[in-house]
């Protein structure tokens, strides 16, 4: 009765997941409501997918610093990123800064809820004497204490009266170190009185004082919505910027790619898929099915959440995904290659499927939360891109745990429950010799130094022969942005867009080039790296005579990652290593543990960035997705070395380190093995099958991915081997087998 209860149990369960499954297709097809919510084809893109709107503005006034420009695009990315993180603002010729939001199509809305860019101040009544007609009388003016640049931030939150317990809204402000001080003084001053918050000459918010504020923070109670909170903490928060902004033009624009970029990269996805699928069935057997069968959920509730959450997709989001496939597969692959030792060891079907599951747990848990760590440091910290890559891979990593963890085991346990209970249909543990991991490690060191020296030696020599130590790319380094006009009889399509894109990469010298049409116009905008006067007049002459174009204008770009962009990707990322060192310590109770990982991170990294270096690889937005995709992957893989150590630490004496270092590492060699070449061939579908802007970023992944598995394999672990023993210390005896072995060949020999 027991067991038809639970095979009851899970038919049901079974028959729910269909329907969750059939629902689902249901809702990415067509959607669950008039405006389709929830439909694959209504996730947002971004500019270089599906484009948006594009504002130009223009710097009031003619002395304006470098540095205040900065600061204004700055200040202007981070306003902007409460419509998307890809949104991109930059700086066009002396005075003008683009500002370009993917997914909208309303530029009259986005005006609007934008702001028109002014002056803001922080103003106290004060009262002067003043003669009129021969009399003294005294008169109330307006002092500014601080103006918008004291203003470091502005945000509308909720929050309950501690009075009442009823919900208000309030304006959450704060200043910087000179706001700070100026803010406190006239606080103190003007208790019971008000301070006037003026935006373009107008008075648009006069809260009383009700203390002296010291601390640089304070809120502004009092509004009647949260719209009104938003709405001023918005025009706080436009205001603060450090120059006065004209409106000069706004236009819907066209994808910088074209629908190729998505058509490319989904077919890639899906070829990749079916490989990877065959991969597993071939290795894995029964379990390699359902692996197949829970990938298929996992791309189904990636494309649900992404819509869900209202992420913006871009073209490294979207190879991130197709890429994410090859590594959801690691953690089934973790589980399979336990289960297959359990039942190798002669333990029954059942007791192998709870055992490999079981044990697997730790170290698909620990990897996913250290890359989770990341996400959320990268998350808080960084800006644009990386933000908006922070947040595709922490949704990715939840739900592949989730698919892995439960989809799979239940799917699992159900096939065993319902007669499939073979051994033979869980595949054959395929166990590879103990090697002298800790031996090779030392050769490992070596040739990786010898590379990543070749990777920074490269640079002062790109330096003097290329003018720039990378092949900086147009998010990084700017360029030209050309407005070409036709007669309005003439359509801009597709065909002639490839054309002049082609003409544009032919002088320039670079792939880097991106095309955007202006929507209900006869007008193409095409930007590429920095074009010569001479190179310049070549594109406009031949523009203007073999595709008729009408004008042809061209201005200077800045970049679109900024300063300070870069400056926040690499505080973020050196934070989540210090954070993930902290766990992988904690967890492991072994700072060693930490350390060693953490310095094959830096390896990974390094190499990968000696491939950018010496093969001056385009170096743009791919090259941030690149390094932090390197960061996630190869930390799985320390991590599942480290939890079969940590294993064996608890079962074998612990003089035997050197032993269980190399058994660790042989146990697991199949899992790497395979993780690795579900990974390989995904990106190398990209490589072959993408467009041209995003082979180079699979091409350094394909060298990352393959690095990083053998520095998980030969680096991380005897690294820990080498730190526990002191560098040399107390060796004699680890691996004494392998070393008579050694000594009887050199007898030999003799």
């Amino acid at each position: 009765m027991k067991k038809r209860n639970r095979k009851g149990r899970y038919a049901a369960g079974l028959i729910l997941l269909l329907v969750f499954c059939v629902f689902g297709v249901w809702i990415a097809a067509k959607g669950i409501t008039k405006d389709k919510v929830g439909r694959v084809s209504n996730i947002n893109l971004g500019l270089d997918l599906a484009g948006g709107v594009s504002i130009t503005y223009e710097v009031k006034g003619d002395s304006v610093s470098d540095e205040d420009m900065k600061d204004t695009i700055y200040k202007l990315q981070k306003r902007v990123e409460s419509y998307s993180t890809e949104a991109e603002v930059y700086q066009e010729g002396a005075n003008r800064i683009n500002v370009e939001i993917p997914g909208v199509t309303d530029a009259d809305k986005i005006l609007e809820e934008l702001g028109q860019p002014g002056s803001l101040s922080f103003a106290v009544p004060k009262e002067e004497k003043v003669a009129e007609n021969g009399e003294e009388t005294t008169q109330t003016t307006l002092e500014t204490i601080l103006t918008g640049k004291n203003v470091k931030s502005a945000k509308a939150v909720t929050d309950k009266d501690p009075a009442t317990g009823q919900k208000q809204y309030l304006v959450s402000l704060e200043f910087d170190k000179k706001g700070t001080k100026a803010f406190a003084k006239a606080t103190k001053d003007n208790v019971g009185s008000s301070i006037y918050i003026i935006y373009d000459g107008e008075i648009i918010s006069a809260p009383t004082v009700k203390e002296e504020i010291t601390g640089g923070e304070c809120s502004i109670d009092g509004m009647e919505s949260y719209e009104a909170a938003d709405n001023l903490a918005s025009s706080i928060r436009i205001g603060s910027l450090p120059v006065e902004l004209k409106e000069l033009r706004s236009n819907v624009v066209s994808a910088k790619l074209g629908n190729d970029a998505i058509d490319a990269t989904v077919k890639a996805g899906i070829i990749g898929f079916v490989i990877v699928c065959l991969i597993m069935i071939v290795f894995y057997a029964l379990p390699g099915v359902i692996a197949c069968l829970a990938l298929a959920i996992y791309i189904l509730m990636t494309l649900l959440a992404l819509n869900g959450f209202d992420v913006t997709l871009t073209l490294p989001g979207l190879a991130g995904i197709v890429l994410g496939i090859g590594m959801a597969v690691d953690a089934n692959v973790i589980i399979y290659a336990r289960i297959q030792e359990e039942i190798g060891d002669g333990k029954s079907v059942a007791a192998s499927i709870k055992a490999g599951f079981h044990k697997a747990a730790s170290a698909i848990i620990d990897g996913n939360v250290t890359t989770l760590i990341a996400v959320v440091i990268l998350w808080l910290k960084g800006s644009g891109t990386v933000k908006g890559f922070a947040q595709t891979l922490g949704m990715s990593v939840l739900i592949s745990m989730f698919t892995a963890l439960v989809i799979s085991r239940f799917l699992v346990k159900t096939a065993y429950l319902f007669g499939l209970r073979s051994p033979k249909l869980y595949g054959k543990e395929r166990k590879l010799p103990t090697f002298d991991f800790v031996r090779a490690g030392k050769k490992y060191a070596v040739i990786a130094g010898i590379v990543i020296i070749a990777g920074l030696a490269a640079l002062p020599i790109q330096k003097a022969m290329k003018g720039n130590i990378l092949n900086f790319d147009l998010e990084f380094s700017g360029g030209t942005s050309s407005t070409i006009t036709f007669e309005k009889d003439q359509k801009v399509n597709d065909s002639l867009t490839k054309k002049i894109v082609n003409e544009y990469e032919e002088i320039s010298g670079s792939p880097s080039v991106q095309s955007q049409k202006v929507k209900d116009d006869n007008q193409l905008i095409i930007k590429s790296v920095e074009l010569k006067r001479s190179q310049r007049e070549k594109i406009e002459k031949t523009l203007t005579k073999e595709y008729k174009a009408k004008s042809v204008t061209t201005e200077n770009i800045s970049s679109t990652i900024s300063n300070e962009m870069q400056k926040d990707a690499v505080i973020s990322v050196v934070i989540a290593a210090v954070c993930m060192l902290i766990y992988i310590a904690v967890r492991f109770r072994d700072l060693r543990f930490g350390s060693s990982a953490i310095i094959a991170l830096i390896n990974d990294v390094l190499i990968v960035f000696a491939v950018y270096s010496i093969g001056r690889l385009s170096v743009g937005g791919t090259f941030i997705a690149c390094m932090l995709t390197i960061i996630g992957y190869s930390i799985n893989s320390t991590i599942v070395i480290f939890d079969r150590v940590r294993e064996q630490l608890k079962k074998t004496e612990s003089s035997q380190v050197r032993d269980i270092v190399n058994s660790s590492i042989s146990q697991t060699l199949t899992r790497t093995i395979n993780t690795t070449t579900t990974t390989f061939v995904m990106i190398l579908a990209l490589l072959i099958l993408g467009v041209a802007s995003i082979r180079e970023f699979a091409l350094a992944l394909l060298v990352g991915i393959i690095g990083g598995a053998f520095s998980s394999v030969f680096l991380t672990g005897p690294l820990w081997y080498f730190m526990k023993s002191g560098f040399g210390k107390g060796r004699a005896g680890d691996f004494q087998k392998t070393n008579l072995k050694h000594k009887k060949r050199k007898q030999n020999r003799r």
